[in-house]
């Protein structure tokens, strides 16, 4: 076998990493994404451990610590916003719950598009509508494009993953929602002081403040629920929820939620697992959010997809295309690995959603010790994930 034309779902972190390192092996990948160009905002993503590596190897380290966001470390403040506990970035070598590497999401998908468009197709403004597996190759048809034969596809398309979907059966047969739902959006506010703030309410609920790279303020809103029947494009929809959910909670509440229905970058989507039997079946695989999300409690989401690709792409190159092959050790190679980054953080969601006023105070006291000096490697072990001892295989580039 060679199969060398790939046609790649979702152009977010996972999708043009992959497109980046095939062609660096004589690969021909097309990128299909639903949104219109590269999506802007979103939150601050880590850059940690194995990763590191990966974007040094792609020669990009010295840009994307360019565009890092200013952030000094996470605090919890109170209704009037007084801190009651911090833990600084340094205070656990740039790996802690906030990394020494945190790149506004929009920036990074937009660095890795740069890197790429020259020589990778892009089709924005489209979606895959039907995968049909034949002898020799998989045929396509699309929203909006004609329909063509690729030889592969991988779904790099996040946890809602069409080509899942298409390709594997149903999203409720592999994702496990936590109990929980998140909200984010940018505000017109400055940030001056660079403290991501989280503010705990009674019954389950958080409101934080995360300084951007440009000097603003963007917000996060989190609560406790069973799943909801909401439609995930009804925005307005989500926006009430919020608004209803969170109408009784002090510090800047009241002014996130009314620059709420004017930020054009809002999220909200439920905290939730990825967890797939395998990650390939046919010619069809599976990266990223689309095969293992961690949740965003994790802090791995990115760091995964820039190893996954990494990994994907030097398999497909080493075995000469053969996919047969090189499904199998992608996935032999990064199995363990992802299953330490999908390891909740201490607590789970009740942790960092802590019902009731004792509980939240009970909280904040354990995240002052755990920053003490005495205990700082204790809490690395228990409680930030250890997905970072992968050995990357070297793979060698054919152009």
């Amino acid at each position: 076998m060679n199969d060398r034309t790939v046609l790649i779902s979702g152009a977010g972190i996972a999708g043009p990493a992959l497109a980046f390192w095939l062609r660096r092996y004589g690969f021909h990948p097309t990128v299909v994404e639903r949104a219109s160009g590269p999506r802007s905002g979103g939150q601050a993503v880590d850059v940690r451990g194995t990763a590191r590596e990966v974007v040094d190897r792609m020669g990009l380290t010295a840009r994307i610590r360019a565009e890092c966001v200013a952030e000094r470390g996470m605090a919890y403040v109170d209704a009037r916003g007084e801190v009651t506990c911090r833990m600084p970035v340094h205070a656990f070598a740039g790996e802690g719950i906030v990394a020494d590497i945190e790149i506004e999401r929009g920036d990074l998908a937009r660095l890795l598009y740069s890197e790429t468009r020259d020589e990778v197709e892009y089709l924005f403004d489209d979606s895959i509508e039907s995968l049909t597996e034949t002898g020799d190759g998989v045929r396509v048809t699309f929203e909006r494009s004609a329909p063509r034969t690729v030889d592969l596809v991988v779904g790099a398309d996040g946890v809602h993953s069409r080509t899942r979907a298409l390709a594997f059966g149903p999203e409720s047969a592999y994702v496990r929602p936590l109990g929980a739902y998140l909200a984010y959006f940018g505000t017109p506010y400055p940030n001056a002081d660079g403290w991501f703030l989280m503010h705990n309410a009674p019954g389950g609920r958080v409101v934080g403040t995360r300084p951007t790279r440009h000097g603003r303020t963007s917000a996060l809103f989190s609560f406790v629920s069973p799943p909801l029947e909401l439609d995930r494009r009804d925005v307005a929809a989500q926006q009430r929820l919020l608004a209803e959910r969170f109408a009784d909670v002090g510090w800047r509440t009241r002014e996130l939620l009314a620059v709420m229905a004017d930020a054009p970058d809002f999220y909200f989507d439920l905290y939730g697992q990825v967890r797939t039997d395998r990650w390939s079946r046919g010619r069809v695989a599976l990266l990223g959010d689309a095969a293992w999300c961690p949740s965003p409690l994790t802090g791995q989401g990115t760091s995964l997809s820039l190893v996954g690709a990494y990994v994907l792409a030097g398999e497909l190159a080493a075995a000469d295309g053969d996919h047969t092959v090189a499904y199998g050790r992608y996935e032999e190679t990064l199995r363990s690995h992802v299953a330490r980054g999908q390891e909740l953080p201490g607590g789970g969601i009740s942790g960092f959603l802590p019902a009731s006023r004792a509980a939240i105070r009970l909280r904040d006291a354990s995240m002052r010790a755990m920053t003490s000096r005495p205990l700082r490697r204790l809490t690395t072990r228990l409680f930030f994930s250890q997905a970072d001892g992968l050995a990357l295989p070297e793979y060698a580039v054919t152009r």
